[in-house]
């Protein structure tokens, strides 16, 4: 074999693609590291995609970060009730309790749904999804709404017959529905009051 010959051997056999202005271009084979880097996303990618997207094994990082903040608001829950004092702040942390707001739903739904409607956007009582409020819209203020009623206006007091733990739940309940502005509820009536603990 000539050394011509070796050389060319050697040498890549690159091809040239196109050629501008004594400018080529050639086809040449990618480096193996990027190689390796490309295909191997690939394989994450489609790894990631079955675990966390098809098959559910895995839960999404959102998924996971509100089952979290689920776990904090139970737990943060269980104290205020432990404590047994209603303030304010403790009727916030209530509203943020899933267990607490679906058991809250359930008594209102069963009491409160005939003036105020399923939803909350009220029928002959006011609507509870927007910021506007007749007697406060102060946490301790719906509390004491609730509790003690306000028989001038046709609202019974239902401290006696749901007794402090449901009055709670339906706090918490009523808290979690503003800001929702359910479709076809009633006009604002009253003041609009943002949710801070008084």
């Amino acid at each position: 074999m000539s050394p011509n010959n070796r050389e060319q051997e050697q040498e890549p056999q690159n091809r040239v693609i196109h050629s501008v202005d004594g400018i080529e271009e050639y086809d040449n084979q990618l480096p193996r590291w990027w190689l390796f880097t490309f295909y191997g996303a690939i394989a994450f990618a489609a790894v990631y995609w079955f675990h966390y997207q098809s098959s559910g094994f895995g839960e999404l990082p959102m998924a996971t970060y509100r089952a979290e903040q689920d776990r904090a608001a139970a737990i943060a829950a269980e104290k205020v009730k432990a404590m047994g004092t209603m303030t304010p702040e403790a009727l916030i942390t209530l509203s943020k309790d899933k267990t607490t707001v679906t058991q809250g739903q359930q008594v209102f739904v069963q009491t409160c749904a005939a003036c105020h409607r399923q939803d909350g956007g009220g029928v002959v009582g006011p609507n509870l999804t927007d910021d506007f409020w007749l007697h406060g819209g102060a946490p301790e203020k719906v509390y004491k709404t609730i509790s003690e009623g306000v028989l001038d206006k046709g609202m019974p007091a239902w401290g006696p017959q749901l007794g402090p733990d449901r009055v709670q739940a339906v706090t918490a309940y009523v808290l979690s529905l503003r800001g929702t502005n359910v479709a076809g509820g009633k006009a604002p009536q009253g003041e609009r009051e943002t949710l801070t603990a008084r």
